[in-house]
């Protein structure tokens, strides 16, 4: 069940997107960012994951020896919130895993987690600890989990993935890009392409002021993440343009080349939607919007958002439109 429409949130989401400019965009291969911009630039109030793990302040473990294929517990030992991100990539343990939605966990507590299996031959342990991948889930595979975990929230509350659908997913992308795996494992195809996904990382580098970006795959929007500070995205840049960097290199997603983003219709779609709200798993509130073109979710604080994800509706598949006829606003 959602939550009343909360003014507050919904307004805070609004005056977010308001505050954003877009920036000039830069491009690798068929990759084209288009950078978001800030005026805000505060010190960060919390910790990432991989510099909390690093530091030895965090921790990611198994539910208990027995472990829960949907769940994880977070251990976190530091003075500051601690900021796991939409999709980031958990590899050991008994199996690899992604989060299904961000979360904030708060200082000096320990917090259970969604996550989906990305690993669907493994149930052994190779570790007590998750070590945090230095990429997230690629883009497309974020936006159909979102739009579960979505479902999810809104018929039970919970924040559940269609786990089948997402190994389907899995075994047809390696499929397509040639990435085999004994364990049919998400990271097989990451490891396949890391020359050209490095490449992506070493080309295309943080503009002064910039809190996020949206993404464009041959001429196809494939998604927004946005954060609250430019510290933030600096820090996170790599691991999303590893994520969108690999739909990038699967010709079965995106555009055809000759289709035009348009970045700004993107962002006001996602104003003009209407946002639930739900408490969020640790600190802050879940927002959750749709408008028939586009998905989304956000965390937000009394600080404000902190993270924003944003698809279009049905991934970032190549549009059906022709040059010559004005499509949806993904086009």
């Amino acid at each position: 069940m959602t939550t009343n429409l909360s003014i507050a949130p919904a307004a805070s989401l609004a005056s977010f997107f308001a505050s954003l400019e877009l920036g000039p965009p830069s491009g690798a291969d068929d990759l084209t960012v288009f950078p978001l911009m800030s005026q805000l630039n505060e010190p960060v109030w919390y910790d990432t994951l991989s510099d909390a793990v690093t530091a030895g302040r965090a921790r990611v473990t198994e539910i208990g020896d027995g472990g829960s294929v949907p769940e994880l517990r977070v251990v976190n030992d530091g003075e500051r919130p601690l900021l796991i991100v939409d999709g980031e990539e958990l590899v050991g343990a008994k199996q690899n895993r992604v989060v299904n939605l961000t979360v904030l966990v708060p200082a000096k507590t320990t917090l259970t987690i969604p996550v989906s299996c990305v690993e669907a031959g493994r149930w052994r342990s190779v570790g007590a600890e998750f070590v945090p991948a230095d990429r997230t889930y690629h883009a497309s595979g974020r936006q159909a989990k979102m739009e579960q975990v979505t479902a999810s929230l809104r018929s039970s509350a919970t924040r559940l993935s269609d786990q089948g659908a997402i190994w389907q997913e899995i075994a047809a992308k390696s499929a397509r890009l040639g990435a085999t795996s004994d364990t049919s494992a998400a990271a097989a195809m990451f490891e396949q392409r890391r020359t050209s996904l490095d490449r992506f990382v070493g080309t295309l580098q943080p503009s002064e002021r910039q809190v996020g970006a949206v993404f464009a795959i041959r001429g196809h929007i494939a998604g927004l993440d946005a954060f609250d500070q430019p510290a933030t995205w600096r820090r996170l840049m790599p691991k999303l343009l590893r994520s969108y960097g690999l739909d990038s290199v699967d010709h079965a997603v995106g555009g055809d080349g000759f289709s035009k983003p348009e970045p700004a219709r993107f962002l006001k779609a996602a104003s003009l939607t209407k946002v639930d709200v739900f408490p969020a798993v640790g600190l802050g509130q879940d927002l959750r919007f749709d408008g028939g073109d586009i998905v989304g979710g956000a965390l937000t604080t009394e600080r404000g958002i902190v993270h924003v994800a944003m698809f279009p509706a049905g991934g970032p598949v190549r549009p059906r439109t022709s040059r010559a006829r004005r499509g949806p606003i993904v086009d």
